[in-house]
């Protein structure tokens, strides 16, 4: 067991406390939802003025999408710690598991964690749902992010 490993095992992240804030949980799920809410592109070089479009572009799958790289910058910024505590989380709230599972959920996610955090977690459908539902089922909520930010 490495120096890290017993120390996250002694802050209690085990039983329920994250180690992320809600706060950037909450962000992240918004962004995700923006991702998830993107078409295939239906036309890969328009050539004409996006305000000519009605800019529907915006919501195409693009490689140079802002919200892809907004979300990659922001998951490979985050510590090792709060990774695994996002997996753990998306992984609670696709309802394999329930919150008593969570020390065990959370073990699992450190134990499999590696480089390609990000891509596995952009490849999961409905990501911002489950992060979502997992930070609901430890008892936290969006509502005064969402409320503030709005």
């Amino acid at each position: 067991m490495t120096r890290r490993s017993r120390q996250t095992e002694e802050t209690g992240a085990e039983q329920g406390v994250l180690t992320i804030s809600p706060e950037k949980v909450c962000f992240i799920m918004i962004k995700a939802r923006e991702f998830d809410a993107k078409d295939a592109v239906t036309e890969p070089d328009p050539g004409s003025n996006p305000s000519d479009d009605k800019d529907v572009s915006v919501l195409e799958d693009r490689e140079d999408d802002p919200v892809v790289e907004e979300l990659t910058s922001l998951i490979n910024a985050l510590s090792v710690d709060e990774q695994v505590d996002l997996v753990a989380l998306a992984w609670l709230g696709r309802e394999d598991h329930v919150a008593a599972d969570w020390a065990e959920v959370r073990a699992e996610a450190a134990r499999l964690h590696n480089a390609r955090t990000c891509d596995y977690l952009l490849g999961m459908p409905l990501l911002g749902d489950y992060l979502e539902e997992g930070l609901s089922l430890l008892g936290y909520s969006c509502e005064e992010y969402e409320i503030e930010r709005l």
